[in-house]
C-alpha cells in the first residue's frame, strides 16, 4: 500500500518543470529551493539536539529539483522541508495576485464553526468575528486550551460540525496532509490550504482542497538573502516585491 500518494502525484505533477537547483537555502524559520521557479517551505526539525546532517548536503547544487524533491519523502524533517520547497520551485503559480487569504476567511468566518490546523497570524481577528474557532499545533509551546489551541492529535474531536477548515501547507512535510484531508472531507466544510509551504498544485483539489493560497515568489535571488541572513519570518512585509499572495480555487 503506497501511504504517499498525495506526494508522489505533486512530484508527478512538476515532472515537466525539472531543471538543475542554483541555489537552496535552509533557514531557521524558512527554507528556499531556487530552480526553474523559486520555492519556499516553511523549515521544520531545528533545532536538532545532536545537529543535523542532511543527506548530500554541500551537494545540492549538483542535483535537479525533481531529485531534490524527493527528499520530502524524509522522517528526517529538515530534509523534507527541502523537499517541499524543491516541489514549490517545479510550480508556476497559478491563480489571482495580491489577495491575502486570511482577509477573505475572516470575511467568511462570521457566526461560523472555524478549524485550522497551524497557528495563522491574523488568528485573533478571525476568533472575534467566529461563532467557535479551533486551532490545532503541533508546537507544545504554542497550546492555549482556554484559547482553543489544542494538540494536532484532536483533529478527530475537532473536525466535525466545522464550516470552514484552513490547513497549513506545511502539513506536508510531517505528512499530515492527506490524514487532514480525508477528515475534511468527512464534513460540509469550505476547506482552504494557506501558507506559503502550499504548493500551488491543481493535485490538491483532487484530494479535497476547494483553494489554494499561497505565494509566488518573484525575485528568488533577493529571498534567499533573506533568509540566509535572517532567522525570522518572510512576508510580503520584509520581502516587499520579492514574493507575492496567489489564491486559486478548485
Amino acid at each position: 500500500m503506497d501511504n504517499m500518494k498525495l506526494i508522489n502525484d505533486l512530484i508527478e505533477s512538476g515532472n515537466e518543470n525539472n531543471s538543475p537547483v542554483k541555489d537552496v537555502r535552509v533557514g531557521v524559520s524558512w527554507t528556499c529551493v531556487n530552480g526553474k521557479y523559486g520555492g519556499v517551505s516553511k523549515t521544520y526539525g531545528i533545532p536538532v539536539v545532536h545537529g543535523n546532517y542532511t543527506k548530500d548536503m554541500g551537494d545540492l547544487t549538483n542535483k535537479s529539483t525533481l531529485e531534490l524533491a524527493e527528499y520530502v519523502r524524509s522522517w528526517n524533517l529538515v530534509e523534507a522541508s527541502i523537499g517541499l520547497a524543491a516541489i514549490n520551485s517545479l510550480i508556476k503559480p497559478k491563480g489571482k495576485k495580491d489577495i491575502n487569504a486570511q482577509d477573505i476567511i475572516i470575511e467568511e468566518s462570521k457566526n461560523k464553526k472555524v478549524t485550522m490546523i497551524g497557528k495563522f497570524p491574523k488568528t485573533n481577528e478571525i476568533r472575534s468575528v467566529a461563532k467557535e474557532l479551533w486551532v490545532l499545533e503541533s508546537d507544545p509551546t504554542l497550546l492555549n486550551p482556554k484559547e482553543g489551541i489544542v494538540t494536532e492529535a484532536a483533529a478527530e474531536y475537532i473536525f466535525p460540525g466545522s464550516d470552514i477548515i484552513v490547513i497549513t501547507g506545511s502539513t506536508i512535510i510531517n505528512k499530515g496532509l492527506e490524514r487532514y484531508l480525508k477528515l475534511a472531507k468527512q464534513e460540509d466544510a469550505y476547506t482552504i490550504i494557506m501558507g506559503p509551504s502550499t504548493p500551488m498544485s491543481d493535485v490538491l483539489f483532487d484530494y479535497g482542497a476547494d483553494m489554494l493560497a499561497g505565494v509566488e515568489i518573484l525575485d528568488p535571488e533577493a529571498v534567499l538573502r533573506k533568509i540566509s541572513q535572517s532567522g525570522g519570518m518572510i512576508n510580503t512585509r520584509v520581502c516587499k516585491g520579492e514574493i507575492g499572495f496567489r489564491v486559486l480555487e478548485g
